[in-house]
């Protein structure tokens, strides 16, 4: 009786720890877009190599329909290059040890996380009451929730990141290069 019981609000329970998780994960982003960051370079580079990952799944979107590809890849590029002009706006500060630090331009980051916790937040609405009316997908053509907007910010996203921090691990190395050899 206790496990049916269980086993019966089980799926009640999905929906609540998925805002958590998504809660937390936002909280973080955000978190890493004001103030002094530590860099971690190995950490850095398995964000990239997991992002550029992300960013080649991404694409296989066209396999479904090419105009969602389309939006990945212009988000994709798009993203790249904001990426490049928020490592303009970062500073690098030189610590002692391991502790060498970045500050990352707090407008860029927010604008963008604020882009993308939006749009989704918007998707979830659209297709939650897609789900509540009892409509039923087309079987041909793209699904009610596809959306080559959302793929496009989605792109941006991963684009931007996977541009930044690649770009702050170049800087990173050149910068502690010049700060040797200003103190030699």
């Amino acid at each position: 009786m206790l496990v049916q019981a269980a086993v019966q609000s089980t799926p009640a329970l999905v929906p609540v720890a998925m805002a958590g998780l998504m809660v937390w994960v936002v909280y973080r982003r955000i978190r890493r877009n004001f103030g002094r960051q530590v860099i971690h370079t190995k950490k850095m580079a398995v964000r990239v190599g997991l992002f550029a990952l992300v960013s080649c799944l991404l694409m296989t979107v066209g396999f479904a329909s090419i105009s969602l590809a389309e939006g990945a890849l212009a988000g994709l590029i798009a993203g790249a290059a904001l990426g490049m002009v928020g490592l303009k706006f970062t500073r690098f500060e030189l610590g002692t040890g391991d502790t060498d630090a970045y500050i990352p331009n707090p407008w860029i980051g927010g604008a963008l996380t604020a882009l993308l916790v939006g749009r989704l937040a918007y998707r979830f609405i659209v297709m939650g009451a897609f789900m509540h009316s009892g409509a039923v997908a087309p079987a041909h053509g793209p699904a009610p929730g596809d959306s080559p907007l959302t793929m496009a910010v989605i792109g941006l996203t991963l684009g931007y990141y996977l541009a930044y921090y690649a770009g702050i691990l170049v800087h990173h190395r050149r910068f502690k290069r010049q700060a040797l050899a200003q103190a030699a």
